[in-house]
């Protein structure tokens, strides 16, 4: 990790001129802008941790007294607590920028430009496009990696067998994958190596439903583990690479924490019932459904592959 950290102490800042560049702010406004922050992400988590009893009434006298199933109305009431408590939250920032408490062109510089200029460089559609694929790229190993370890122990693995296996060569594997992702980048480009990391992310998950059947066989667990941390990996470093080519040096920053944090937001919400649906429909199945989740990213990809080739054909 020193390697990252020196580099970034050594390297100089780009020499931009942005709209920003233009005001400097003073260390209350910037202070004032922090609070921002913090009263909106204070109303978030009120609203959301008070509102419980409220969408549990709605939920148990509204949606299953209409018939729906309880799982289903369990995910569609906890889908809109979390809605209402970010327009909440939304609503109050609103406020307090209404009031003149936070200055609105650092608002603007900060939140808005950033969004701006990525849909001004690629056009509603394809942003959207790219905004579909960036959510929903890793959301094969995600909604899988949350009980994957759930998933050896009941198998019958031991702690100091899954401990054992995962931290030698699933690290190495994951070290691997990562240099080879990026080799291959270079070599191939980007999105090429973009499809092959989705394609198979979501075929070694196969791999977990044979497992299954096999059962506690350490051999098939090594084959597994090695499996899935290499095309995580290389997955991984070609979705580094294009998250990165998507941000624009002027907003570099703040895009790319967009980009990962829209990245983990709808795979870490459907990984939340992985253990429901594996309590209903057992762990092959499930397996099987998180492969399946990964073909429309492989569309997606394509689409964006042409909609890049269009953009420079043009």
């Amino acid at each position: 990790m020193l390697i990252g950290i020196i580099t970034t102490l050594i390297i100089p800042e780009p020499e931009v001129q942005t709209e920003n560049s233009k005001h400097q702010y003073t260390t209350g406004e910037y202070l004032r802008f922090f609070g921002l922050f913090i009263i909106f992400t204070a109303t978030f988590a009120a609203t959301f941790f008070y509102s419980k009893p409220l969408f549990l009434f709605i939920k148990e006298s509204v949606l299953v007294s209409i018939g729906l199933n309880d799982r289903i109305a369990g995910f569609l009431s906890e889908t809109f607590r979390l809605f209402i408590a970010f327009g909440t939250a939304l609503t109050i920032a609103w406020v307090t920028v209404f009031l003149r408490i936070v200055d609105r062109n650092m608002l603007h510089h900060t939140y808005i430009l950033p969004v701006k200029d990525f849909f001004d460089r690629y056009g509603k559609s394809t942003a959207f496009l790219l905004l579909m694929l960036i959510g929903f790229y890793r959301i094969s190993d995600i909604v899988l990696g949350v009980i994957s370890n759930i998933f050896y122990v009941d198998l019958g693995f031991s702690k100091e067998i899954i401990a054992g296996i995962t931290k030698t060569f699933g690290l190495a594997m994951t070290i691997a994958g990562g240099l080879l992702g990026g080799m291959l980048t270079v070599r191939f480009g980007v999105i090429a190596i973009l499809f092959w990391g989705a394609l198979l992310s979501a075929a070694t998950n196969l791999l977990f439903m044979l497992l299954s059947s096999i059962g506690p066989n350490i051999t098939m667990l090594t084959i597994v583990i090695i499996a899935d941390n290499l095309s995580a990996g290389l997955a991984s470093a070609a979705f580094v690479a294009f998250l990165s080519s998507l941000t624009s040096i002027s907003f570099s920053a703040t895009q790319y924490a967009i980009f990962t944090s829209l990245m983990w937001i709808f795979p870490k919400l459907i990984g939340g019932y992985s253990g429901t649906i594996v309590s209903a429909w057992g762990y092959e199945k499930f397996f099987l459904l998180t492969a399946l989740l990964g073909l429309p990213v492989l569309l997606l990809v394509r689409k964006a592959q042409i909609a890049f080739a269009n953009d420079d054909a043009g």
